[in-house]
């Protein structure tokens, strides 16, 4: 039989880098050959050879009332009959804020952008703006976006500026970011006693999804709300991730904590590309035309995407839809554990709302390095053993994992049979 996934990559290679439009897309890490998707309904997607699997990644997080579902498919419809875009202000601009500040109360005021990368580029730039200092704090295995000052990866020492990750971005960009590590107080306490008074903010995923998924202490997060108050630099929450995915009013609702900043994504927009940044009034009131840091966007507030983000907003709110969607992803992390035991392999799982983490490690990871530290060879070769079993799971240990509103019992149920055989032949 003709693999028309095969076939799909060779041409894609040849005009595309690396055949995919993002990285994470590739199966580099794990070896193969990209699965390329045709279309998408509700847990399942299905590749261009006609073949299904249950979807884990949900467009990368996005999809948490499913694919295709009804109610935006009909609200995207509606919005394209009456254009696709116009370059002028929109009710529905309008209406998004709103529910966005509404529903998270520490946003007063809001940007729409188009993806999460612009929204965490913007915010740091506004955080410099506000505070008039130059230094920034980033923790590693953070993933903020691509934009320059915050590709950057830890060096070996405390406290060290440190080097690009990327080619193309010149170290003098990166010389004011200090990377420190996930879920340590003491590097916290020591940055700020050395550099307080020139550091804008500090800028921190509340739940890590792109090193796996890794949660940040309550401790952590408390005294770093601290730190930013007493030396008078901003707090910002990326919650491009965890927005609306780990709880309605996000992370910082869970943990207690109100950030001066915060950048949304990926769910605001229902699949289709929006994000935002907000915080207060104050704060966002430095932006164009107001205020003197400049911020742009052609297709920022787009209708249709908007019209996408506001009918998932809409369904998200339903009673009961977070305790159904929590328990699901904990049936399932639990479930992988269970199963890993019984075949005898050293593993762990964890859940938080709609999102998990699976490790070949004994124990839960606080940072990055306990994430390498894991085994990675029997990740790749579970992977594969899952993908054989039409179960579709990132395909990097690096990665959290989504789970959606349809993800019904039948569905956790068919995956747990499969990694049970997985596991068993690892």
């Amino acid at each position: 039989m003709t693999d028309l996934n095969e076939q799909l990559f060779e041409r894609a290679c040849q005009t595309t880098p690396g055949g995919v439009n993002s990285p994470v897309r590739a199966f580099r890490q794990v070896g193969g050959t990209p699965r390329f998707m045709s279309h998408a309904l509700g847990a399942r997607m299905f590749d261009v050879n006609g073949r299904g699997y249950i979807d884990y990644i949900n467009s990368w997080g996005p999809a948490i009332v499913g694919h295709a579902h009804p109610l935006v498919v009909q609200a995207v419809q509606q919005a394209v009959a009456r254009g696709l875009g116009f370059g002028t202000p929109t009710e529905a601009e309008v209406v998004m804020a709103e529910e966005i500040c509404r529903l998270v109360p520490s946003i007063e005021q809001v940007r729409l952008v188009s993806s999460g990368t612009e929204a965490t580029m913007s915010a740091l730039r506004l955080a410099r703006g506000y505070t008039r200092r130059p230094k920034i704090i980033k923790f590693d295995g953070c993933y903020h976006g691509h934009s320059d000052s915050l590709l950057v990866k830890a060096g070996s020492g405390l406290l060290t500026f440190n080097e690009p990750s990327s080619a193309g971005v010149p170290p003098e960009i990166t010389q004011h970011t200090i990377v420190l590590d996930y879920n340590d107080v003491g590097q916290l306490d020591e940055a700020f006693r050395q550099h307080g008074d020139q550091i804008a903010c500090v800028m921190v995923e509340p739940v890590a999804g792109n090193m796996n998924l890794v949660r940040a202490t309550a401790e952590f997060l408390a005294a770093m709300q601290s730190l930013c108050q007493k030396h008078g630099a901003l707090l910002i929450f990326d919650e491009v991730m965890s927005g609306f995915r780990v709880a309605l009013g996000g992370a910082q609702s869970l943990y207690g904590i109100t950030p001066d900043l915060t950048a949304l994504g990926k769910v605001i927009g229902g699949g289709l590309p929006v994000a935002a940044f907000g915080g207060r009034a104050e704060i966002m009131q430095m932006l164009s035309p107001l205020g003197p840091v400049y911020q742009a966007g052609t297709l920022s507030g787009n209708p249709v995407a908007v019209a996408a983000g506001m009918a998932t907003l809409t369904l998200i709110q339903e009673p009961g839809f977070y305790d159904r969607l929590s328990a699901q992803t904990a049936k399932l992390a639990d479930g992988l554990s269970a199963q890993a035991r019984a075949a005898g392999v050293e593993f762990c799982a964890d859940s938080i709302g709609g999102m998990f983490g699976l490790y070949f490690s004994s124990r839960l990871p606080a940072r990055l390095a306990d994430v390498a530290a894991s085994d990675i060879e029997a990740f790749k070769r579970f992977f594969h053993l899952m993908l054989e079993r039409g179960v579709y799971l990132a395909p990097s240990a690096y990665e959290a994992g989504f789970v959606s509103a349809a993800h019904d019992d039948a569905i956790i149920d068919a995956t747990l049979r499969a990694a049970g055989e997985s596991f068993a032949l690892l």
